[in-house]
């Protein structure tokens, strides 16, 4: 037996394919396909589909910085080690800022 479609996940599928879609274009091609949906139910969709990217771009610049510019902790500690390990080792890295000071 197939697996039924669910309304929502027919609006976002459609909407993958044509992003700038109006809710009467979508509501009118779906019920071509058989599927009826409620402009109300698109918008719903739409506004999910942009709140969980909003989310994510979020998230990902406030990994990237902290509120006063400077670089996250995680991130500054692995370039570390990696400067580390290019030097031939903290010991090493340890002279270089020596040598540097």
């Amino acid at each position: 037996m197939a697996k039924e479609v669910t309304k929502s996940a027919a609006i976002r599928e459609y909407l993958k394919g044509h992003r700038r879609a109006k809710a009467k274009t979508v509501v009118a091609a779906l019920a071509d396909e058989g599927i009826e949906v409620t402009e109300g139910l698109v918008y719903a969709a739409k506004r999910s589909i942009k709140g969980k990217r909003k989310r994510r771009l979020a998230a990902a610049a406030i990994t990237k910085t902290n509120p006063n510019g400077a670089v996250d902790a995680i991130t500054l500690v692995k370039k570390v080690r990696e400067l580390a390990v290019q030097a031939g080792g903290i010991k090493k890295l340890k002279e270089l800022l020596e040598m540097l000071s």
